[in-house]
């Protein structure tokens, strides 16, 4: 696990300060999946999903409350105890798995028939590229690999700088460096929607949506 210069552990950093946000109950945990997951999940047959970064869980909970089997991971131990005590409280945890897993040093095991990365952005060292390639092959065939990025900063988002930059899709997508041959995209786009934040406040958001389809083994 990778140290800074006074020696302190990143990933132990990473999980203090994702366990502070998750320490309270927060909106997602009502079930309330994403937009843009449930607009593409929502056609799906339901399968095995992973749900990458699943923070408060409604992505998670509203898979698993269509049918889908679902592998939660999150760094934060607070995030995944709440999420944990939901799904049983729904009657959902026969359907769900929720683990605590540092993606940075680790990956859960099996295949799925849909991965999804949503905001799956940190202030902390976090190999990205690495981790969306290896959900890629993690891929069952015909797999999708859903990943949806802030392509704006909102009022609530935790990371006002300025100067940040966005990756497109196709920048994401430009980096994992996957086989045409085998993976495809489908989709790659920069819709608008009017978002609600956590605080009640709203604003015009983007999103940088890109989905990538296994077409081959």
């Amino acid at each position: 696990m990778g140290q800074d210069s006074t020696g302190t552990t990143l990933g132990a950093d990473a999980a203090r300060f994702w366990d502070e946000l998750y320490r309270d109950p927060r909106p997602a945990q009502t079930g309330r999946a994403n937009p843009v997951l449930a607009e593409i999940a929502g056609g799906l047959t339901p399968g095995t999903a992973l749900d990458l970064g699943c923070g408060a869980g409604g992505d998670a909970l509203w898979l698993a409350g269509r049918g889908w089997r679902v592998t939660a991971v999150d760094i934060s131990a607070n995030a995944v105890r709440r999420l944990a005590e939901n799904a049983q409280a729904r009657g959902l945890d026969a359907m769900m798995s929720v683990e605590c897993v540092d993606l940075a040093e680790d990956f859960p095991a099996g295949s799925f028939d849909l991965v999804s990365a949503q905001y799956f952005q940190t202030p902390f060292a976090l190999p990205r590229a690495r981790v969306l390639r290896t959900a890629a092959h993690a891929l069952r065939l015909g797999g999708r690999l859903v990943v949806v990025d802030h392509g704006s900063t909102a009022p609530w988002t935790w990371n006002q700088d300025p100067g940040i930059h966005y990756p497109t899709p196709d920048e994401v997508s430009a980096e994992l460096t996957l086989d045409p041959a085998r993976w495809r995209v489908e989709r790659a786009d920069m819709p608008r929607r009017h978002a609600t934040g956590p605080g009640g406040q709203t604003a015009t958001v983007v999103d940088n949506v890109l989905v990538i389809r296994r077409t081959a083994a």
